[in-house]
């Protein structure tokens, strides 16, 4: 297992569409590991492949919550939202040091292969559900600020470009 780099906003992997998985492999299996390592390293809830540069459709998850054990999807599927939209707050990974208050559906039906690639079915409400919509937008090159308005987003890329992290040298 290996914590690999969290790419950073203006990385063009992060706006690609990630393409599915044909199979459950032992390489698909170490990259759910290394984002695990990954996620709790930069003490994230989520983590989508694309943020460690990889345009695969795989996410894993872990909300904190004692009623919820960690998990990786690989082709995630929204197949239900719900009609009620809850606000929330959501930061990025790849957006370090900005947050803002987004409005999503407040419940999320995904379907999904988990890392045996076995079939799952996940009803998810609250964090979880806000978890799943923001990671699985990952996978189709959103970011969560393109859910804000342009008003807001302009504001947030403004406070973005005075915290954002130097570029590593190559």
């Amino acid at each position: 297992m290996a914590i690999r780099e969290i790419r950073i906003l203006g990385d063009p992997v992060l706006r690609q569409k990630a393409e599915p998985l044909a199979a459950v492999d032992p390489e698909t299996r170490q990259l759910i590991a290394d984002m695990f390592d990954t996620m709790y390293d930069a003490d994230g809830v989520g983590l989508a492949a694309p943020q460690v540069g990889v345009a695969r459709r795989v996410i894993v998850v872990d909300p904190r919550d004692e009623n919820v054990q960690p998990f990786a999807l690989v082709n995630p599927v929204i197949v239900e939202l719900g009609r009620e939209l809850a606000r929330g707050e959501e930061g990025c990974l790849s957006i370090p040091g900005v947050k803002d208050i987004v409005e999503r559906p407040a419940t999320v039906v995904v379907e999904a292969l988990d890392r045996e690639g076995a079939p799952v079915h996940i009803a998810a409400e609250g964090l979880l559900a806000r978890v799943l919509q923001h990671e699985i937008d990952h996978l189709d090159g959103i970011l969560f600020f393109d859910r804000l308005s342009p008003l807001k987003r302009k504001m947030l890329l403004s406070r973005w470009q005075k915290v954002r992290p130097e570029p590593k040298a190559s």
